[in-house]
C-alpha cells in the first residue's frame, strides 16, 4: 500500500494562505503543512494547526522571502533588509549567517508551541551546497525527516526521507486529470509526497508573490471529491511525516 502525504507549502505566509491549508486538510486531502516561521502569518498559523488538531506541521526553511528572525545575518540581506533573490542568495549568503539564521528559524517554531514532523525549504534552498550540510545538522539534531529533493538528498547521509517526491502539481499542471495521473504513477513507490501551494488569495499574498492566483485552482482541485474517491479506489493511505516513523 502506498503511503501518501499531500504537504501544503508557505503556511504562515499570511492569513489567507493559511485559512487556505486548512480548508484542504479539512475538506479536501491536504494531510501535512509546512511554516514559515520568519513571515507575518506564523503565529496565526500555529494557532490553527493546535486548535484544529491532526494536521502535521514541518519547518519550511527560509532564506528567500521577507525578512530573516535575526538582525546579525548582513550576508543573507538586501539594504532594505530582505532576504536575496533565490537567484543571488548562493552567491552572497555566507555558511556561518546561514547557520544562525536556520537555527533561529527552528526555535522561533518550537517557540510557537509546535513539534516539527519534518523540514524542507522555501524554493529548495535545502539542496543547495552551502545550505544542505547545515539542514542535515539541524534534521539530526531534532530527529526529523527532510524532504527529498529530486533522487537524492544531495549528499545527506543517515537523514529520513520517502521514497519519492513529486513537484509538478503547480502552475500550468493544474488539474483534477492531472492529480490522478499523478496518484497512479505514485503507485510502485511505498512513501511518496506530493507537494502543492493551496491558499485564498488576499492583500499580502496577491501583492507579495508571483504565484497568487494559481493557488485558488489548486484548492479547488485538492477539495474535489473526485480526488477522494481516487484515492480511496486506490487504496492508497493517506498520511504525515509524524504517522511515517521509521519507515520514512
Amino acid at each position: 500500500m502506498t503511503k501518501l502525504i499531500v504537504n501544503a507549502d508557505d503556511f504562515g505566509y499570511c492569513k489567507g494562505i493559511n485559512l487556505g491549508i486548512i480548508e484542504c486538510f479539512q475538506n479536501g486531502v491536504v494531510t501535512s503543512a509546512t511554516l514559515m516561521a520568519n513571515m507575518p502569518g506564523a503565529e496565526h498559523a500555529a494557532a490553527l494547526a493546535k486548535e484544529i488538531q491532526g494536521l502535521g506541521v514541518g519547518v519550511h526553511l527560509v532564506l528567500t522571502c521577507g525578512h530573516p528572525v535575526r538582525s546579525d545575518v548582513p550576508s543573507l540581506v538586501r539594504e532594505d533588509g530582505e532576504f536575496h533573490r533565490i537567484g543571488d542568495m548562493p552567491k552572497f549568503a555566507e555558511p556561518a549567517d546561514i547557520e544562525k539564521e536556520l537555527n533561529s528559524q527552528m526555535e522561533r517554531f518550537l517557540s510557537l508551541g509546535l513539534k516539527p514532523t519534518h523540514i524542507d525549504s522555501h524554493h529548495h534552498v535545502h539542496g543547495l551546497e552551502k545550505v544542505s550540510p547545515i539542514v542535515e545538522k539541524i534534521a539530526k539534531k531534532h530527529g526529523v525527516p527532510v524532504r527529498r529533493l529530486e533522487d537524492s538528498l544531495h549528499g545527506y547521509t543517515e537523514i529520513k526521507t520517502t521514497d519519492r517526491l513529486i513537484t509538478d502539481f503547480f502552475g500550468s499542471n493544474l488539474t483534477t486529470n492531472h492529480l490522478i495521473d499523478i496518484l497512479d504513477s505514485s503507485l510502485s513507490s511505498e512513501t511518496v509526497e506530493i507537494m502543492c501551494h493551496p491558499g485564498y488569495i488576499d492583500e499580502a499574498i496577491l501583492t507579495g508573490s508571483s504565484y497568487a492566483l494559481p493557488r485558488v485552482k489548486e484548492m479547488s482541485i485538492l477539495t474535489d471529491p473526485a480526488i477522494q474517491k481516487a484515492i480511496a479506489v486506490r487504496n492508497i493511505q493517506l498520511v504525515s511525516y509524524k504517522e511515517l516513523g521509521n519507515r520514512v
